[in-house]
């Protein structure tokens, strides 16, 4: 009883953050990680759980969150027309084997460290919305397969340490490669629920015989977090994607990038201030 009764707060407080994590899911296409690990990571270390291995439950519970958001964004997006396939399947087979890579290696790292590749990778894709990096970095090469692989091998690993489902590294990386930012963000929520997947077992593995973790967690998985913010993260995913596509494509790319800026500036400071 006392352990329920000390899960009441984290519930709630994730129940309103699924229900965020839905709208930007289906708003941004990157599958509501920036919302979930960081109000994860918070109420985790509220309730007193172990410094060590809350941003790794966190960012696990967050993969495994992306799984059913990611479909049901998908879904919303593709009966609009919005998801390359094409695009699709030349990343599938390459973000499968590297998210994965990243879940099994989670383990390997501190919290400190997921922290600091969260924010540093945020703010450097928030600037990109503003000096277009990613495309000049790949001016010559967009469209070539072995492009779209690289990018995949390079998403897929670093997603999986932060617990994203993508989209905030692969939405810029598509639009450099000719998608409309309507298309990527479409087709970036297809990729997300490929990433997912694999990352989501890693973190299983990874972190199955750890001790510290909050009570009913599978490796770093948390199931009440699973099940809360999974539920209201899904349910809300499709009002994001109907909002997504009633704004001009301008106002996207700065919703984006204002959102990312936030969060980058945040988790940094939790790691400078820790």
């Amino acid at each position: 009883m006392d352990i329920v009764l000390g899960y009441l707060p984290f519930i709630a407080t994730l129940a309103v953050a699924g229900v965020a994590a839905g709208i930007v899911a289906g708003l941004l296409g990157i599958g509501g990680g920036t919302v979930m690990v960081p109000a994860m990571a918070l109420v985790l270390g509220i309730l007193g759980y172990d410094p060590a291995v809350v941003m790794h439950v966190a960012v696990g519970t967050s993969l495994a969150v992306i799984i059913p958001t990611g479909l049901r964004s998908a879904q919303a997006h593709a009966r609009r027309d919005s998801v390359d396939f094409t695009t699709l399947w030349l990343w599938a087979p390459v973000i499968a084997v590297a998210s994965l890579v990243g879940g099994l290696m989670a383990g390997l790292y501190t919290g400190d460290v997921l922290r600091l590749v969260f924010g540093v990778v945020v703010l450097l894709i928030a600037l990109n919305s503003v000096f277009p990096v990613i495309e000049r970095l790949t001016r010559g090469v967009a469209g070539k397969p072995v492009a779209h692989r690289i990018a995949a091998a390079i998403v897929g690993y670093i997603s999986a340490l932060m617990g994203i489902g993508g989209g905030a590294l692969s939405v810029p990386t598509l639009t450099s490669f000719g998608l409309t930012m309507h298309r990527a963000v479409g087709t970036a929520s297809a990729i997300g629920v490929v990433l997912a997947v694999p990352a989501a077992l890693g973190f299983v593995v990874s972190g199955w015989s750890v001790a510290g973790r909050p009570p009913f967690s599978f490796g770093y998985i948390n199931l009440p977090g699973l099940v809360v913010l999974g539920v209201m993260a899904a349910l809300f995913a499709p009002v994001g994607a109907a909002i997504a596509h009633k704004l001009p494509a301008r106002t996207l790319k700065i919703a984006f990038a204002v959102y990312l800026l936030i969060v980058g500036v945040r988790m940094l400071w939790q790691v400078v201030s820790g």
